[in-house]
């Protein structure tokens, strides 16, 4: 799979675009996992409050495992990037936010 994905295999990349591993086989993580996986990429992507709130649902996990992903993925994007994106990880949690504090 992967030799045919770095080789822009159309089929391939549309398979894992459309699909996503827990419908390849031989490829799945729990759908736990999988949703923190996602949500780390997603978080690292700057991706907006609704897309990290769908993420979250999905994960059904305790907000402390995802305060683990944003800080799991800190190195990696630096603080910029983390500091940008706390605000929307904690509406997507439900935690109102006040722009003030900062």
């Amino acid at each position: 799979m992967l030799r045919r994905l770095a080789l822009n295999d159309e089929e391939s990349v549309t398979s894992v675009l459309t699909a996503g591993p827990a419908t390849l086989p031989g490829f799945g993580l729990d759908p736990k996992t999988e949703a923190l996986v996602r949500l780390g990429a997603m978080l690292s992507a700057g991706a907006a409050t609704t897309s990290l709130r769908w993420t979250v649902e999905l994960a059904c996990a305790a907000d402390e495992e995802m305060l683990v992903v944003l800080v799991a993925v800190a190195p990696a994007v630096g603080l910029v990037r983390v500091v940008a994106a706390a605000p929307g990880l904690a509406l997507a949690l439900g935690y109102e936010t006040d722009e003030d504090e900062r």
